[in-house]
This record gives C-alpha cells, structure tokens and sequence, in this order.
C-alpha cells in the first residue's frame, strides 16, 4: 500500500480489531481526539483538589485531553479492554477474614502495564506492517491520557459512577489500553449509559469518596490512600481501610453489572501464592528483600517496602486482638522508618484497645454459659 489515501480503511479496521483480538484483547474501539466536554469535567476536578498528591494530573496542561498535543499526528485512538478477573477471587472470604490482607484483584498477578503495553506494540506493528507511512505510540495508564474518556468515545463502555468504565457483557473487571494512531479509521459509536438510578457504588465506599454521581474525591479513596499517597494515612480513615493494604474493590463489588464479568484467559493475570490469601502478620513479617523478591513484576512494587508496612500496619490495628500481632509491632518500632513507626504506634492502641475490650465480654460469655447450663453462678 502506498499512501493513507489507497487504503481501504474500513477494512483495515475490521482486520485491526481481529488482530487484537487475536493478540488477547476482549475488545477494540477506535475514537477521534475531540475530547472537550470531558476536558472541562477535567478541570473542574482538578480546581477542587480531588487529585491530592497526584500531581501529574495537572502537570501536562491541556495535553491529557487533547491526544494531537501529547502525541502530533494523532487523528485516532484505538482503545482496547483486557479482562483480568481471576478464577478464584475470593473476594467476601477475603475481606470477611480480618486477619488476612486485602489486595485489590488487579494487582495479584504479574503488572498489567507491562502485559498490555507488550501486546498494543504488537498491534502497531501489525498495522504498520499493513500500511508503512503509520505512526502509532502505545499508553496503558503511563502518560497524561484519559482512557475512560477515550473508552467512552470508542464505545468500550459508558462512564459508571464510580468513574470506572462498565460494560454490559463485561462489567468492570477490566484494564485499558490505548494506542494513538495517524491514521483517519472510521470511528466507533459511545454506547447508553446503564447505571440509571442505582447509587450502589456510593452507598457501599467504606470512607465515602464518591462524593457525587460520576465524581470521586481521590483523598477519601481507600485506593489511592494505600497506593498513591506517600505521606501518613489520615487517622480519620484508617479504621474503615480494614484489611485492605493495597487497593479497594468496594464499588466493583456491589455494581449490579460484575455479574456479567467474564473470567480472564491471561495467565499473567493469575494470582501469585505468595499474594493472594495471606496473612496480615505474614506480610508484614516481609524483610524488604523478601518484599522486592515476591513483588518482583507486581504493579505492587511501585509503592516501596515503606509504604508496603505502612499499610499493614493499619491493617494489624484492625485486626482482632492477638498477642502475636502486638510482638510483631513492637518488633518493627526498632526497624521502621518514622512514618511507619507513627502508624505503628497507632496499631499498637487499637490493639490495646481491643484487648481491654475483651476482658470484660469473655468474662460476660463465660456467665451466659454458665446459665444456659443451668450450673451455679460459682461453678
């Protein structure tokens, strides 16, 4: 093929969206740059400091919702979605058992930024193959892109309230992708929006950060409080993290339209034994070695070790009470770096507190069994 103008271009969107499908992606939409109405919600975002401490957010100026800035040439974008849901989530068993950690379901298996980003080279290769005067540049949560806005344009899915992208065959249980192009493919149509009047997502949050429909204040998300933030966690919030150290899946959870999602077929994806189920104490008795060796490839081992027993650490003091879990505390109160050693010391009183509180209920129980068996009071 010689030029853009020769190309049958409908066609080569057809093949396009059979070869990524091909390469493991579940979906493949195509949208144009205009990005301006989502634009204006970025800014008003952004003007009430919903973003916290992630910074890069407004750094790049108008370039995140205008791909020709970021990337010139770009006329095109083709969004793709690659579910990563596990065979076995565990999700209630999970968060029920307080004595076990929490991780966000994305974050089990090997770094999805690293898989996607591999296979979206591969699809601009592929095109490029087709057609020699192509210019493509891949994204996967790696630069100033909206990727629910683009993913709304190129009919993957509407917007949830949550902000995240669902789609009626899919769910949420799924990454983005996107690939800027040069290349004038004909475009993809937005799809309805199905959240209706269901407020479940807001209702369930644990710290109430879907401060409206389609709005969510990143300093109250459980998210970005685990991963993002690099300072202590707001005492305000730590009793309602429980035993989530790393990510939230709350809003997912309850959203009616998981019961749709479809199991991943990306063995990439599949939960690591030395992640997924283990014990709060487990972790947290991690030496660093031990926390880069077993995050070696995990989306988990851009938070640091730092960060990594900072969020245990909330999760011990939530935990029941138990002696092992406070000689483990006190243990790394020598060790800690001071950010760590202050949310120690915050565990250690939770722990505290839950041991005097027990005191008095063992002794009430031991009473009530007492009656039921119709022995004296003194037995």
């Amino acid at each position: 093929m010689s030029n853009i103008e020769s190309v049958d271009l409908l066609r080569l969107t057809d093949n396009i969206k059979a070869w990524g499908r091909a390469l493991g992606f579940q979906q493949v939409g195509i949208a144009d740059v205009d990005l301006s109405q989502h634009e204006a919600y970025l800014e008003k975002w952004l003007a009430s400091g919903y973003h916290g401490e992630m910074h890069f957010m407004e750094r790049h100026g108008t370039k995140r919702s205008r791909p020709n800035e970021l990337v010139p040439g770009t006329v095109r974008v083709i969004s793709v979605r690659m579910d990563y849901l596990p065979p076995d989530a565990s999700f209630a068993k999970h968060l029920s058992q307080q004595e076990v950690a929490y991780i966000s379901r994305y974050a089990l298996g090997r770094d999805y930024h690293k898989v996607m980003r591999n296979k979206l080279k591969q699809l601009g290769d592929k095109i490029t193959q087709s057609l020699a005067q192509t210019t493509f540049r891949p994204f996967v949560d790696s630069a100033p892109v909206l990727e629910h806005a683009i993913a709304e344009k190129a009919g993957i899915g509407w917007t949830g309230k949550h902000s995240l992208t669902l789609n009626r065959e899919a769910g949420s249980w799924f990454f983005l992708g996107e690939l800027f192009i040069n290349l004038p493919l004909p475009v993809d149509l937005p799809v309805e929006e199905g959240c209706g009047t269901c407020n479940a997502c807001m209702t369930i949050c644990p710290t109430e950060a879907i401060v409206a429909p389609y709005t969510v204040d990143a300093r109250r998300c459980i998210s970005y409080l685990t991963i993002e933030n690099s300072g202590d966690i707001p005492v305000e919030f730590r009793q309602a993290m429980g035993n989530r150290i790393y990510g939230c899946d709350d809003c997912q959870l309850v959203c009616p339209w998981n019961r749709y999602a479809k199991i991943t077929e990306e063995e990439d994806f599949l939960p690591r034994k030395q992640l997924h189920g283990q014990t709060l104490l487990a972790l947290f008795n991690w030496d660093e070695t031990t926390f880069l060796r077993n995050t070696e490839g995990s989306a988990i081992r851009r938070i640091g070790f730092e960060r990594w027993q900072r969020n245990l650490a909330v999760a011990l003091g939530n935990a029941p009470y138990q002696p092992d879990i406070v000689t483990a505390l006190e243990a790394a109160l020598i060790t800690s770096s001071d950010m760590v050693q202050r949310h120690i010391q915050w565990a250690l009183e939770q722990q505290q507190k839950k041991k005097n509180d027990a005191s008095p209920r063992r002794l009430t129980q031991r009473l009530v069994r007492i009656v039921e068996k119709g022995l004296p009071r003194d037995a």
